[in-house]
């Protein structure tokens, strides 16, 4: 397992966000490889954990707890069945480590903090294709990172017709 790499995804539980975590799974994990699901909730969310966790991010949870419904209450975290399915089948078929990470504040900077933060080998992050005006005045989240992350990042743009490994 010397050659397991730890690659992080963020998710948002956008439909942009799930194709990048299935794009994830179908061209860069391999057996026991580590995968860290990397959300960011807004700095004014009201989770009940966000008070002891809020500067370093919560502890990492392991794939059974993403399982649970008070994940939503604790972190904010969507219980979404078909993120959950994706990740159960990584587990399963190659034995990947799944795990999930929460961080409050801006997505463009934690994202890059998390890099440091978790060791990351790599880091995918889905693309909304927001269009000029609206990524010039919201701020393109894939854009920041790509530009200063300190590892490699794939941008999975949305509206594929097919994934890249058919």
């Amino acid at each position: 397992m010397a050659n397991a790499h730890t690659v992080g995804v963020a998710m948002d539980f956008s439909a942009t966000s799930k194709l990048a975590l299935q794009w994830t799974v179908d061209n860069l994990i391999n057996r026991g490889d580590q995968i860290i699901l990397i959300t960011v909730q807004p700095p004014k969310s009201d989770h009940t954990r966000k008070e002891l966790f809020e500067t370093t991010g919560s502890p990492l949870l392991p794939l059974e707890e993403l399982r649970e419904m008070n994940l939503t209450k604790q972190y904010g975290i969507a219980r979404d069945p078909e993120v959950i399915d994706i990740l159960d089948t990584v587990s399963k078929t190659q034995g990947a480590k799944v795990v999930a990470k929460v961080y409050w504040g801006d997505p463009r900077e934690k994202l890059c903090s998390a890099v440091e933060d978790l060791h990351l080998d790599s880091l995918v992050v889905g693309s909304r294709g927001l269009g000029t005006i609206k990524s010039v005045l919201l701020g393109s989240v894939s854009k920041h990172v790509v530009t200063n992350a300190s590892c490699p990042v794939t941008v999975v743009k949305g509206n594929q017709s097919s994934n890249s490994k058919h």
